[in-house]
């Protein structure tokens, strides 16, 4: 059944209704020869990846000039983990005696998170050096 192409006028504008397709149910001997080319060409593609990934030799040396400068990044930002802790340590330990003699208890808590946040952030380094990182 073939449906006519039909346009209806809805707030001015033209709207164009989709015309159904035709659908057969045995495909066509150029289709079945079309697909099995495809599928033909696409295992000849995976083969020749595979035996291509598989001769092609990789020698793994010279990985020193690799790791050295990874090394020395870490410790470096390991190093500046620590100092931003003694930073946020000693800020908090200030903040914590003024809200003692001031005896403000938010702040007093506030200053108590940041100063275990400082000792974490600050033992992180030592802990991570000792562990071999």
């Amino acid at each position: 059944m073939r449906s006519k192409k039909s346009f209806k006028v809805f707030n001015g504008s033209i709207v164009k209704f989709p015309t159904r397709k035709r659908i057969t149910l045995f495909p066509t001997k150029k289709s079945i020869v079309k697909s099995a080319i495809w599928h033909i060409l696409m295992v000849l593609l995976a083969t020749v990846i595979i035996v291509s990934a598989i001769l092609i030799n990789v020698n793994a040396t010279g990985t020193d000039a690799v790791i050295t400068p990874l090394n020395s990044l870490k410790t470096l930002v390991i190093a500046i983990i620590g100092a931003v802790g003694i930073i946020i340590l000693a800020k908090n330990v200030m903040e914590f005696a003024q809200a003692y003699q001031q005896q403000d208890s938010s702040t007093m808590n506030s200053a108590l998170k940041g100063i275990v946040a400082g000792l974490l952030m600050a033992g992180i380094s030592a802990v991570l050096g000792f562990l071999g990182f």
